[in-house]
């Protein structure tokens, strides 16, 4: 690994890693996920957990998820279809729980009224299912990922150096607009006159990166840990001393939906999500306003 570019072996794995976060992103998918993750349903079992969705927004998030080989449609008569996780769609858990834990632990919150003290107000509650497309929404624009990861390799760099780091031709033109964004959305910050370097909230991604990497190569959770540019021990240490939270950087995709705690955590199993942590069958929320420091917002 030289400097600022990434070994054959990285840029492989950044391939997978990229392929999967490609996967994961289309709005409703990890919802979809997450409420088939207990048990196969039917069409009419699902629709109703997922109310906002018109039914063609549904058939067409199936029938991409199943194209992607994380569904499996079983059609036992014309009027007895039932959608179920694969294998490979099940092995996603430890990536959506490291996902929706990143957004519900590093993401800003407005403050509501307690709904058990009068008088007292606390953090709004978030479904995981949604903390989880907030955090893709930061990690899944284009080139978003390989810069995170040549940063996080090379410590610091300038966009000159990121463009050659990089496979194929690419001017340090097109990656400063991302590299603006990653600064708004407090993963990135500019370090001398000309370099950037990945933030204490950039750098607390490790989990879900190292998640994706073990799912993307088909290697199993407990190997998560291992990587050689995200490293556990590396984030470990980080945790220590946590920064305050970043002004809420992604857009809300559509609706603020106020739900249950999330009771998933991330880790090397295959977390249940109950439907009340999923879903709430409430009145959208509005959407929050931008945060005074700019940037995009929940």
């Amino acid at each position: 690994m030289t400097a600022t570019g990434l070994s054959r072996a990285a840029l492989a794995d950044l391939t997978r890693v990229t392929q999967a976060l490609e996967m994961l992103a289309p709005r409703w998918s990890v919802w979809t996920l997450m409420t088939l993750s207990d048990q196969p349903m039917r069409y009419t079992e699902i629709k109703p957990r997922l109310a906002l969705l018109a039914d063609s927004q549904l058939s067409v998030r199936l029938k991409r998820l199943a194209a992607d080989g994380l569904v499996d449609r079983d059609a036992l008569s014309v009027h007895n279809v039932t959608y179920r996780l694969t294998d490979r769609g099940q092995a996603l858990a430890p990536v959506l729980s490291a996902l929706a834990t990143w957004g519900d632990t590093r993401l800003e919150k407005r403050k509501v009224p307690s709904r058990t003290i009068p008088g007292m107000w606390e953090p709004e509650r978030i479904p995981a299912a949604q903390n989880a497309e907030d955090t893709l929404a930061l990690i899944t624009a284009r080139h978003t990922a390989a810069v995170m990861w040549l940063l996080q390799a090379a410590g610091t760099s300038t966009a000159t150096d990121l463009a050659q780091g990089l496979p194929g031709p690419l001017t340090a033109g097109r990656l400063y607009p991302v590299l603006s964004q990653l600064v708004d959305d407090g993963l990135a910050e500019r370090s001398g006159s000309r370099g950037y370097c990945l933030t204490a909230h950039g750098r607390s991604l490790a989990p879900v990166y190292r998640c994706l990497s073990a799912w993307a190569a088909g290697r199993p959770a407990s190997a998560a840990r291992k990587h050689p540019i995200w490293s556990a021990a590396e984030a470990e240490r980080e945790e220590m001393v946590r920064p305050p939270s970043p002004r809420r950087p992604v857009p809300l995709a559509g609706v603020s939906i106020p739900a249950p705690a999330l009771s998933a955590v991330s880790g090397p199993g295959s977390p249940k999500w109950r439907p009340g942590d999923l879903f709430s069958h409430g009145a959208p929320a509005p959407l929050a306003g931008a945060g005074a420091m700019g940037g995009r917002a929940r």
